[in-house]
């Protein structure tokens, strides 16, 4: 277990890929803060990790908002000595046209998408600096390489991640930290499983594997970039699409 004694944060860890990602941590030996909009929404992840024979504690906090990050991650200090692992995977979608978009849904999904990632990086990186030692993958998206009509806020905030997560990678590569991005086409989630038959098929042509992911294969591609085997890697994005966007 590559992970045992290692303390991870991961966000938006109630359900789809955050749950995914949360308990594969956890299987490689990692103690887990799950954090949420609400308790009750993470609260199945935490007993699935103390299942595990992990420790596992349940946060709730709006990502947008710093001063209630910073004290939610000091809250995660006083539980783990170290912070290891960050995984930025809190996302939302307002999705419609740009003529249509309004102010509140362009600034909704910036603030959260991205803003987000910025304000939890923020609050761990004095802890891992001064470790000389981390890890940060940020979950971006392919639509964040490709741009796809009705998502102009979701684009923006996933191709800005990946612009972060290279700023962030050079900057903290002197201290052993790496950063990088993972960007999921499409999967099978709550989020995709609203589409009607007629748009996975749309969706399916576009993919060579001729299938929808998995979050599990998004979690296992986090826990390569969260373990000791990808030590020399920082500042990279990879793709996890089924040949979507090759």
């Amino acid at each position: 277990m590559p992970l045992t004694n290692k303390n991870a944060i991961v966000t938006g860890a109630s359900r789809g890929i955050g749950r995914a990602i949360a308990l594969k941590l956890a299987e490689a030996g990692a103690n887990v803060a799950c954090v949420s909009r609400s308790l009750d929404s993470v609260k199945e992840t935490v007993a699935a990790i103390e299942a595990l024979g992990r420790k596992a504690y349940g946060y709730a906090v709006d990502v947008a908002d710093f001063a209630a990050v910073d004290t939610v991650a000091k809250q995660i200090g006083e539980q783990f000595e170290t912070f290891d692992v960050l995984v930025n995977n809190a996302g939302v979608t307002r999705d419609t046209l740009l003529m249509r978009m309004s102010v509140e849904d362009w600034d909704f999904v910036l603030q959260t998408n991205l803003k987000g990632a910025f304000n939890w990086t923020k609050a761990v990186t004095r802890q891992m600096l001064r470790q000389r030692a981390g890890r940060i993958i940020n979950i971006s998206s392919v639509v964040g390489l490709t741009g796809n009509a009705g998502q102009a806020n979701y684009a923006a905030s996933k191709a800005g991640l990946i612009g972060f997560t290279k700023s962030v990678a050079r900057e903290f590569a002197s201290r052993a930290v790496t950063c990088n991005a993972v960007c999921p086409g499409f999967i099978e989630t709550d989020m995709t499983g609203v589409l009607s038959a007629e748009i996975k098929e749309k969706v399916l042509q576009q993919v060579p594997l001729g299938r929808l992911g998995q979050p599990d294969e998004i979690a296992q591609a986090v826990l390569f970039l969260a373990g000791p085997h990808s030590s020399y890697i920082t500042g990279q994005t990879i793709v996890v699409d089924g040949g979507m966007v090759m």
